[in-house]
């Protein structure tokens, strides 16, 4: 019995990345389905993250204060840096993220994440902080991978074509229920293209974190400060797109304290911890395999749910998403591999000259 529970603990051990994406995914899935729930209910998308970024700003503040890693003091020009990408990245995107919702099905706004690392990728080339190498294959791979996850998104959007019979929810003559179909020809184009404002504005925030994070290495305490600036630049935006609707920013024990509460304490907080971890370990290429599963849990309970009907043309906008996703992150790691080997390379020869020198 001793044996086969130690047995059990390391096999868990072992799979412990992996157990950890599997949850992450299925966090974000709920947070595309809660956060849909609230939004066609009535709650107002500004007000939405504002209570989001508050309640994150709050579960995460306690571990940034205990925060171990020591870092320079915090100057005037580095927090007005910080508040800026602060404003383009958390409170921009999320803004976008959520007023988009309102005219797109959550299954659309789950395949829409998989375009972030094309978006990244992309506009990393024209900031030049990516490099390409157009006669290499793993070059190549990152091009046609980005083409393909932006055009697997525009399918997706815009082309339904016949529905599928098994996940055809109601006949012909009969009217969809408010939450499956956008209301006129204008949501049409309007939800996805905030959706994908959303991502493009979110995959510049990731390009600044890396040039943040080299001034300021203390990560927690990093993402602390910026949910509380966007805290407060999304309180402004609220209190005057709401200015005449006080009511807009009452919660009760409903589903939109539920989806604020979740998106703020589980997506901002744990899942936070769970990808840092994940990544120190696995490394980021194995963290990006895993989200492509994100949109086929939120299509599986979209249609349970919501009753939302898929179409062949979503089916074939899926599988260009996830092929183009793979290729980047396919070419991405065979780059990183070949960056490293000639790192170690010069590292060998530099140990031999010091070698030489010194005798």
């Amino acid at each position: 019995m001793k044996s086969f529970l130690l047995g059990c603990v390391a096999t868990v051990e072992k799979n412990r990345p992996y157990v950890a994406m599997v949850f992450i995914q299925f966090v974000y899935a709920g947070m595309a389905l809660l956060s849909k729930a609230a939004i066609s209910k009535g709650m107002s998308p500004y007000v939405f993250v504002v209570y989001r970024q508050a309640f994150a700003s709050l579960v995460l503040s306690p571990f940034a204060f205990f925060e171990s890693n020591q870092s320079a003091p915090l100057s005037c020009n580095f927090l007005c840096k910080l508040f800026l990408v602060s404003l383009v990245g958390l409170t921009l995107s999320s803004n976008l993220y959520y007023v988009s919702i309102n005219y797109t099905t959550a299954t659309f706004a789950a395949a829409s994440t998989n375009t972030v690392p094309a978006i990244t990728f992309i506009m990393a080339l024209l900031l030049r902080a990516e490099s390409i190498f157009i006669k290499r294959e793993h070059g190549l791979a990152k091009i046609l991978g980005s083409i393909l996850s932006l055009s697997g998104a525009i399918t997706f959007a815009l082309v339904k074509g016949p529905p599928l019979s098994f996940m055809k929810w109601y006949p012909e003559n009969q009217k969809h229920t408010p939450s499956t179909i956008v209301h006129s020809k204008v949501d049409i184009f309007r939800g996805p293209l905030l959706m994908l404002s959303a991502n493009t504005t979110w995959s510049l925030w990731l390009i600044l974190q890396g040039f943040v994070v080299k001034q300021y290495p203390a990560k927690l305490r990093l993402t602390t400060l910026q949910c509380f600036f966007s805290f407060m630049q999304s309180t402004v935006v609220a209190v005057a797109v709401e200015r005449n609707n006080p009511s807009a920013w009452k919660l009760g024990w409903d589903i939109h304290l539920l989806s604020v509460a979740y998106c703020g304490v589980i997506v901002t907080g744990i899942c936070y911890w769970l990808q840092v971890c994940t990544i120190e370990s696995k490394g980021p290429v194995f963290t990006a395999m895993f989200t492509p599963l994100a949109l086929i849990i939120t299509a599986i309970f979209s249609a349970l749910l919501w009753k939302e009907t898929l179409y062949l043309g979503s089916v074939g906008g899926t599988v260009l998403l996830v092929i183009g996703l793979y290729s980047v992150l396919w070419g991405k790691s065979k780059e990183n591999v070949k960056v490293q080997n000639l790192e170690a390379q010069q590292t060998k020869e530099e140990s031999k000259l010091e070698c030489i020198v010194q005798h």
